[in-house]
């Protein structure tokens, strides 16, 4: 193994991975850390974790643990991935764990590269942008786990963070490589450990990745691998990437957690032509509504059609059930609710399942046991089609902002294999 790579959630690991996958890496991403080792074809490892919103102490336990287990297998570098959407509250859990991993690895300095411009997510002046909108003013405002309140990345990271928080920006970036490799060592030499990079388009983020050749740590979203595998490849290591993809005609369903605004568009193209089971909190926390039912509805439509069972709401709504319910225990019960109606499903006999938001993405991976997943084509910027390994079942982990309106039918065609 050369890159290890650390998620704190499924679907941005997913991300990840698909994106060292293009730059021809061989890459597997496993679901929690290993109890074994690595094939030694693997050259880049992808240990997905659902640590982005447990307690802090929890998240670096279960990084900590990672990297062990990676640094065991022979990785070179370490990569901490978060969401691009740098989702988290001021208290962690991003800042935590990247302090706990600079420690383990005796890293001096890291940078912190939220972005991927390719889904809309750049950094400008330290502040991190969704397209053409402040992250602050994107929705993420009222996203409800961590709603992002502040735009500017310094700001929000330096209260999370033992170290202290430094910049490079855009014009710095766009002189090269070396630019940006200067700018660090004067960033360090004032005794600043993170440093958030501004990063505004695809070549950005190449010759980032090339300025962090030799750090122990580098962090930031899936962008980010866009930069590293030419290090490797430089040098000489890369070997000739993964196999081809075989996809799967057999039953498929489509389930959402994912209260975010695209999300919720692409409920929208995809309900009006196709059934849609719409599940509430209230209905599920009562008993009212179970996963042994939805699951019988999706069984009952008709044959060749993907089902879609979601809980995807305004954020009004979301704020309105918090509310009365508590954020936990609503979050708890849908999670759950998801992950008990994919179990059933796959024992089922479904062998395709579209996933939406991240810990929706989360609770059903660990329910269904997925240790390790193979990764195939692109289906949009950051969601690959992945596969089981061992197993006949593949899945589509998106996050609540990426595809366009159409995803959830390009993802059940491309885990069918008729889109590449």
């Amino acid at each position: 193994m050369l890159l290890g790579c650390i998620g704190d959630d499924f679907t941005g690991s997913s991300d990840l991975a698909n994106m060292l996958a293009k730059s021809g890496m061989k890459t597997i991403q496993y679901c929690g850390v290993p109890d074994g080792p690595a094939d030694a074809s693997v050259e880049a490892g992808v240990v997905a974790l659902k640590s982005r919103t447990i307690p802090v102490a929890d998240a670096v336990r279960q990084s900590l643990e990672a990297v062990e287990w990676l640094l065991e297998q022979g990785a070179q570098q370490i990569y901490f991935k978060y969401c691009s959407t740098f989702d988290s509250t001021p208290e962690g859990n991003i800042g935590p764990v990247i302090d706990a991993l600079m420690e383990r690895l005796g890293a001096e300095q890291t940078v912190v590269c939220p972005a991927f411009p390719a889904t809309g997510r750049t950094v400008y002046q330290g502040h991190l942008f969704v397209n053409d909108r402040l992250l602050s003013e994107s929705g993420m405002e009222h996203h409800p786990l961590t709603p992002m309140r502040d735009a500017d990345i310094r700001r929000w990271l330096a209260p999370q963070t033992t170290g202290s928080v430094g910049h490079v920006g855009a014009q710095t970036v766009r002189d090269g490589a070396d630019a940006i490799k200067e700018a660090l060592r004067e960033e360090a030499a004032n005794g600043r450990t993170l440093i958030v990079v501004d990063t505004i388009a695809d070549d950005d983020l190449h010759q980032i990745g090339a300025a962090v050749r030799d750090m122990k740590l580098v962090t930031g979203g899936s962008g980010l691998g866009l930069g590293l595998p030419a290090n490797f490849r430089d040098a000489g290591l890369l070997g000739q990437g993964g196999a081809g993809w075989q996809g799967s005609s057999g039953r498929a369903a489509i389930l959402s957690g994912s209260c975010s605004g695209q999300t919720r568009r692409q409920i929208g193209e995809y309900a009006a032509a196709n059934p849609a089971l719409k599940i509430e909190p209230e209905a599920v926390l009562s008993g009212e509504m179970t996963p042994q039912a939805a699951v019988a509805w999706v069984k009952e439509q008709p044959a060749g059609i993907a089902p879609l069972v979601y809980s995807s709401a305004d954020p009004d709504v979301v704020r309105a059930a918090q509310a009365a319910f508590g954020r936990e225990e609503v979050a708890s019960a849908l999670e759950g609710f998801f992950a008990a109606a994919a179990v059933q499903l796959v024992a089922d006999g479904y062998e395709r399942l579209v996933v939406a938001g991240g810990e929706t993405s989360g609770a059903v991976v660990e329910a269904l046991d997925l240790l390790a997943l193979d990764v195939g084509p692109e289906i949009a910027p950051g969601v690959p089609a992945l596969k089981a390994a061992g197993r006949p079942v593949f899945v589509a982990l998106k996050s609540g902002n990426f595809g366009d309106d159409v995803f959830f039918a390009k993802a059940l065609d491309v885990l069918k294999g008729d889109a590449t």
